[in-house]
């Protein structure tokens, strides 16, 4: 009986002892991220049949659990995945925020003091200070532009650099849980008693750092081999085979990477749009915010290249020559050919170039041209709307979206893709190509006067001149006129006189308004607008207008016009001025920011909560571990006067049998 006695105390020492070993585990691990707590698990031993009865033989420890809520862990998962991708996403447009509130601004009031001078023209347009003043703050402008391109470039070549490191640290956490998963299956009794706790928990710990990068989901076998697969469900831990995430340049823009997860036997291209985390994030800036501001402000030096070029091409410089352009032509060859990018699969000798046509059309977002073998498909990448431009060999297509597309290379094959980006590189080469500030075009070729007879509200005005210096011509010796006669009543018609006393006409004019390219025949000089009802009195007293000859070192009167395109709706389908685009831009970039940041202090709530709720199951209090140290000790103290009880007991019937 004693030494039943015996054994019975050195049971419950020995439980108390591994009760104690496992109480200071969980305490001298209080502070180790992604530690669960431990717990002994006790279980008495069987009983000894002893007559009609069963004594108790003691107690051992069944096994050392780890106390781990799955369904919780998985809620803190899923929302450490949503605040890294949250954050990222924040982090990257505050990047982009003081990019557009430095240099953003600094664009925008290079645009005001450029309309400036040119205003200054204007005012004195002989005064060749004034125009050298308007060329260096041309050249001002351009440089705001190319700062601002070079700061996003800067900012796409971080994103990348980051989306690069991110997929190096998704390839290591990838190698690591292969070796674990590799040391688990070395256990035999997995699926019993003896698992290895702590083993586990840098298990966790690493599909933890895991989840932040991208969205993860795990499949554990009966065994405890984790498979690992993340993002939409591509596997990246197969057991004990580890894949790795690899960067590859994009095609057809090298600086648009891909994600590739690369196995022992093939390699698998990543969809960036189901990363999640801050990975996804990081995709998801680079495609869509980034690229659309850099698309809105190349449209913006686009809008302003094109819209000063047109008003310079209008007017007269000071040796009365037709105005040269400003700034680059925004269908210089090398922004046509930039416009386009062709895949490395198309077949050799394709090319293509886009030429723009009309500013106010151009939209920001991307197209896609597929030749089906019969016809060129474009595809708009906003809303996947589709037009078919024609069959192959046409030279040049025109789009309703203010370009054309033009073949320049070999006749593609069914298959051959183009990617058209119409704003592409304008900001980048935005230069100025006027050096003499006399050649800006401050004078009007001709103006129109209306005769002092007229007796109707009717008007003629010029909307637009082709050919200044034929303008002029036109007007000499004398000055042009049109006439207008009502005849009959309710029936108009004008004719033409040139210069030169040579006249067209009559033509017929349909009321309220038309417009009409002079001369009649071509080639044409200008265009005018008749509008209104021009009725004179039938049939020897017409509505007479003349056109002068208008160059002067003192007329201004086209730099006026240059200077009033700084409030004309220009782009957008003429409903946004430059000040207005610029300004939309700077502040949808800066309205995202602040959502991403209230996005992401609400992600941060929401894994706090789900922190705490799986540490409130899985996590070490300390208050609880000093009282289970109390209780532990007191068993093992209790444990020890067993023993000493039948050790007396012993020594008292080795003493009564001498």
């Amino acid at each position: 009986m004693s030494i039943n006695l015996y054994q019975t105390g050195v049971s419950g020492l020995l439980s108390a002892q591994q009760q104690l070993a496992t109480t200071g585990h969980n305490i001298a691990n209080v502070n180790t991220e992604g530690y669960n707590r431990q717990r002994a698990e006790q279980q008495a031993q069987l009983g000894i049949a002893f007559g009609d009865n069963y004594i108790g033989s003691g107690t051992y420890i069944t096994d050392i659990t780890r106390i781990y809520d799955q369904f919780s862990y998985k809620e803190q998962l899923i929302n450490t995945s949503s605040l890294g991708g949250a954050n990222a996403k924040f982090a990257s447009l505050d990047q982009l925020n003081d990019i557009m509130s430095f240099s953003g601004n600094a664009v925008l009031n290079s645009i005001d003091r450029f309309y400036q001078a040119v205003n200054g023209i204007a005012d004195n347009p002989s005064d060749s200070g004034l125009r050298n003043i308007a060329l260096t703050q041309a050249e001002i402008l351009a440089s705001d532009f190319n700062s601002l391109n070079a700061n996003f470039e800067q900012l796409e070549q971080a994103n990348n650099n980051e989306i690069e490191q991110i997929a190096e640290q998704i390839s290591e956490i990838s190698i690591e849980l292969s070796k674990i998963n590799e040391a688990i299956l070395q256990n035999p009794t997995f699926s019993s008693a003896g698992q290895p706790n702590d083993l586990l928990d840098k298990r966790d710990m690493l599909i933890t750092e895991l989840g932040q990068y991208t969205s993860v989901n795990t499949v554990t076998d009966a065994n405890g081999v984790m498979t690992v697969m993340i993002g939409g469900g591509n596997t990246l831990v197969a057991g004990i085979t580890p894949l790795t995430v690899e960067i590859n340049s994009g095609d057809p823009d090298p600086n648009q990477t891909e994600l590739v997860l690369v196995g022992p036997n093939s390699n698998i291209a990543l969809d960036e749009r189901s990363l999640g985390g801050s990975l996804g994030a990081k995709f998801d800036f680079r495609d869509n915010d980034l690229k659309q501001a850099r698309a809105e402000i190349d449209r913006l030096a686009m809008g302003i290249s094109e819209t000063i070029n047109a008003a310079q091409a209008d007017g007269l410089d000071l040796n009365q020559q037709q105005g040269v352009n400003i700034f680059t032509d925004i269908n210089d060859p090398t922004l046509t050919a930039g416009r386009v990018l062709e895949p490395s699969s198309n077949s050799a000798g394709v090319s293509a170039e886009v030429v723009i046509t009309d500013i106010g059309l151009v939209p920001t977002n991307e197209f896609e041209i597929e030749y089906d073998g019969a016809n060129y498909i474009m595809t708009n990448q906003l809303d996947g709307s589709q037009t078919n431009l024609g069959p192959a060999g046409g030279g040049t297509y025109a789009t309703a979206f203010g370009f054309e597309f033009v073949e320049t290379g070999a006749v593609p094959v069914a298959g051959d893709t183009f990617v058209i980006r119409p704003n592409e590189n304008s900001a980048a080469l935005m230069a100025v190509t006027l050096n003499d500030g006399n050649a800006i075009a401050a004078s009007t070729p001709v103006e129109i006067k209306p005769s002092p007879n007229n007796v109707s509200a009717g008007a003629i005005t010029i909307t637009d001149v082709i050919d200044p210096v034929a303008a002029r011509t036109l007007a000499q010796p004398d000055p042009m006129k049109i006439e207008v006669l009502e005849d009959p009543v309710g029936t108009w018609n004008y004719t033409f006189t040139d210069g030169a006393g040579t006249v067209s006409g009559p033509f017929p004019y349909t009321p309220p308004s038309q417009s009409v390219d002079l001369p009649p025949g071509g080639p044409f000089a200008f265009t005018v607008e008749i509008s209104g009802t021009p009725s004179g009195i039938a049939p020897s007293a017409p509505e007479e207008f003349l056109i002068e000859d208008a160059w002067g070192i003192g007329n201004g009167q086209n730099a006026v016009l240059m200077g009033l395109t700084q409030e004309q709706g220009v782009l957008n389908n003429g409903n946004e001025s430059f000040s207005e685009s610029l300004g939309i831009t700077i502040s949808d970039v800066g309205s995202n920011t602040k959502s991403a940041e209230l996005i992401a202090d609400t992600a941060e709530a929401l894994h706090t909560q789900a922190f705490n709720r799986n540490q409130a199951t899985s996590g070490v209090n300390l208050d609880e571990e000093a009282a289970n140290l109390i209780r532990f000790q007191q068993a093992y103290q209790a444990a020890s006067q067993v023993i000493s009880t039948a050790n007396t007991i012993f020594d008292t019937l080795l003493a009564a049998a001498r």
